[in-house]
């Protein structure tokens, strides 16, 4: 299926509710790739592409409609630490984008019957620390010198032409601020997705306030919440809707919390199918999963919302 007859996603989500796909790393880590790099799953669009292309097609059988590309702690800084020059890094980035289409199409090929979506994560600036703060926020930088940070990998990610920019995992309303003049003019719609603790960002802002700029950027055509607990997505997902009046986005992690220590997850997964049902219920459009939500998770959600296709 080729990207004319494709609908735009902002389309898509205006008559239904989509699947997102799970997490990236867990699909590579149950694969047996190393991940414990700076890189993380970045490293694998220079080592070992084809292993980034699989883990989308498993996602895409499993039911997901839209996949997010391997990119997001992919930056200059990064690629240039590892000894990779601007030219190539640049050429990484686009290749996220390349993987997960290939993706799409051998999805269909195989019988996917549906329009199937590409999103280009864009991480936050913590990410390409690799130390945590980006579940933290509160660099020390101005909105300026942020913007400055994504704009470059924000048009490397655009000019390979994916479906939306996924703004993800942003701890910090300063940094949201950043993104959102970031992408004007890219001529690529965007989602901004909060990572959350309870009802404010993990920089202590109220969400409220976080998701109130996003109401007036053109560019943006959903907002929500990720990489959080399954627990503070519903009141998120009313706070977002009657904020912006926009699409919502959600895909939380899978309840478990990491053992930094232990160098493990702990606890059990809260990520259940009848989180699902309210999340939909509550005006999400666009659902997935995030840290250690699988395809056999997305498969459920898929089965979930395919079931009562008239509620969404």
């Amino acid at each position: 299926m080729t990207s004319s007859i494709r609908p735009p996603l902002a389309e898509a989500l205006a008559s239904g509710t989509l699947v997102l796909d799970g997490g990236m790393s867990n699909q590579l880590e149950s694969a047996g790739h190393d991940l414990s790099d700076a890189l993380w799953s970045a490293r694998l669009l220079a080592e070992l592409p084809e292993a980034v292309t699989r883990a989308h097609l498993t996602y895409f059988e499993a039911g997901a409609d839209v996949a997010i590309t391997s990119s997001y702690q992919a930056t200059f800084e990064g690629f240039a630490a590892r000894g990779i020059d601007r030219g190539r890094a640049a050429a990484l980035l686009a290749l996220s984008v390349d993987l997960a289409r290939e993706a799409a199409d051998r999805a269909r090929a195989g019988g996917a019957g549906r329009p199937l979506w590409v999103a280009a994560s864009v991480g936050p600036y913590g990410a390409m620390l690799a130390d945590g703060s980006e579940y933290r926020g509160r660099y020390g930088l101005t909105v300026a010198e942020l913007e400055a940070f994504h704009r470059p990998r924000l048009e490397a990610l655009a000019a390979a032409g994916p479906d939306v920019l996924a703004l993800e995992t942003v701890p910090d309303a300063d940094e949201a601020a950043a993104l959102l003049r970031a992408v004007r003019g890219l001529g690529v719609p965007a989602w901004l997705s909060y990572t959350v603790s309870g009802d404010r960002t993990r920089a202590g802002q109220s969400l409220e306030d976080a998701f109130a700029p996003a109401a007036d950027a053109d560019e943006v055509i959903a907002v929500g919440v990720n990489c959080c607990a399954p627990e503070d997505v519903e009141a998120a997902i009313e706070t977002a809707a009657r904020v912006t009046g926009k699409p919502v986005v959600v895909y939380p992690n899978s309840g478990e919390t990491w053992d930094a220590r232990a160098r493990a997850w702990d606890g059990r997964t809260t990520f259940t199918t009848s989180r699902v049902t309210a999340w939909r219920a509550a005006g999400a459009r666009l659902i997935g999963g995030c840290c250690r939500v699988g395809p056999a998770a997305i498969a459920s959600v898929a089965r979930t919302l395919e079931a009562d296709p008239a509620a969404g």
